[in-house]
């Protein structure tokens, strides 16, 4: 079989660092390296992306933005990493697991947006009940997520593992707080929300893994719901794929947000009581929520199973 050719435009990055290294331990794929005294230069990236049968933009938006314009004219598989395209209905959204319709987009299109990190733990809890009709699409929702500061990419990770650091990262630290956060708008769409949740995010002193936690009353389910027609949508919608509800992530009556760390796949289960219920995703930040979901895209454009490379 020959190798595909896959491009990073960004591979600087913790994404891109993270996707070049599941790559480069890959028979199958012949990575593209531009030299670092060209890596950001508009013509040999363009070069590099017509030769590729598949590149990931794992830039900012605007220069996604950019990479997306150089590929113009080309035959090559975009994946995006950045929040640019992630409500585009020209691309693909990045998250399988959600319908086999989702699947098979992903599938058979040539531009594909990865989901972001605390979205991918909010829809992998709302999209699933408002599909089958338990949450209306105008629930007033909000949504309590935990990540490793890894998140916040080099510079963050910098400012966490510099010696004498700054006293404040010895605590956990909520962010966000004008309610403007990037992933609201695909939190939203993707999921059919009529409004926005209230997101609570917050990065704590650990390297990587995410819990997204999003509160429900029960008053606010349609057609009678119940914590067990919650499970029975999520058993129903996760048979495949790496997702799973998985109560095993709720023994001895914690939930910790780093066990996934390294892993590349998501567990979610629900909790709390009949009027008062806890929906749980658990993953990584790096992992699912970043670049072994891309990695998860590439594999299915080229026809693979969805777990090639990674770790689940």
């Amino acid at each position: 079989m020959s190798k595909k050719t896959v491009f990073i435009d960004g591979r600087e990055g913790t994404t891109g660092l993270r996707i070049f290294e599941r790559l480069s331990a890959r028979d199958d794929i012949e990575m593209i390296v531009l030299p670092d005294d060209v890596r950001k230069d508009p013509a040999a990236r363009r070069e590099a992306l017509h030769k590729a049968d598949a590149a990931f933009l794992c830039l900012p938006d605007d220069a996604a933005r950019e990479s997306a314009a150089l590929a113009e004219g080309a035959d090559v598989i975009l994946i995006d990493t950045s929040t640019a395209h992630r409500t585009s209905p020209a691309w693909a959204y990045g998250f399988p697991e959600l319908s086999p319709e989702s699947e098979a987009k992903i599938r058979a299109s040539r531009r594909i947006a990865v989901p972001g990190c605390h979205a991918s733990g909010f829809i992998s809890l709302v999209y699933p009940l408002v599909k089958a009709g338990v949450l209306p699409t105008d629930a007033a929702l909000t949504c309590h997520s935990i990540t490793g500061y890894s998140g916040g990419g080099k510079k963050m990770i910098a400012q966490y593992e510099a010696d004498g650091r700054d006293a404040a990262l010895d605590s956990p630290r909520q962010y966000a707080l004008g309610q403007t956060h990037k992933h609201l708008p695909e939190m939203t769409a993707i999921t059919g929300l009529s409004r926005a949740p209230i997101f609570c995010p917050i990065v704590s002193d650990y390297y990587a893994g995410m819990t997204v936690t999003v509160p429900v009353f029960a008053d606010q389910l349609l057609k009678g719901a119940t914590v067990d027609t919650i499970k029975d949508a999520y058993r129903r919608t996760y048979t495949d794929g790496l997702v799973s509800y998985d109560e095993s992530i709720l023994a001895g009556g914690f939930v910790a947000a780093n066990p996934l760390a390294g892993i590349d796949s998501m567990k979610i289960a629900v909790s709390g009581n009949e009027e008062r219920i806890l929906l749980i995703s658990h993953f990584d930040n790096l992992g699912k929520g970043a670049s072994g979901a891309a990695v998860q895209c590439l594999n299915l454009v080229f026809g693979l199973p969805m777990e090639t490379g990674l770790n689940v």
